[in-house]
């Protein structure tokens, strides 16, 4: 593959995956696969789940929960107000939770096949 250091082979949950990345971000880039394979197999462990589809959505959401339930720092630009976007984090989170709760409905019966 050309310029192959703009690339990253990493590991999610026992699947290699090639991702674009410059070098310098090589670091942060693996610092981030690292939380995610260990959110992914948490998850996998806790639902006793093997459709690694269902373990990622679930793995995202939760990081965006996370992420969304975190209190800004006094240094970070606080996020605009719900006049200047029209969004309201407490309805994003109640969102968030709600397309949990399907995919949950909609998958179940699938790990039943397995």
């Amino acid at each position: 593959m050309p310029n192959d250091a703009n690339y990253l082979d990493v590991t999610l949950l026992g699947k290699e995956y090639r991702v674009a990345c410059p070098p310098e971000e090589h670091d942060a880039l693996l610092d981030a696969v690292a939380y995610v394979d260990e959110k992914m197999h948490d998850i996998a462990e806790k639902t006793k789940s093997t459709i690694s589809e269902r373990i990622a959505v679930m793995a995202a959401l939760n990081i965006a929960h996370e992420y969304l339930s975190q209190p800004q720092s006094p240094t970070e630009t606080p996020p605009p107000d719900d006049s200047e976007t029209g969004l309201d984090i407490t309805v994003v989170k109640r969102r968030i939770s709600s397309m949990g709760a399907k995919l949950e409905a909609v998958l179940a019966p699938q790990e039943k096949l397995l």
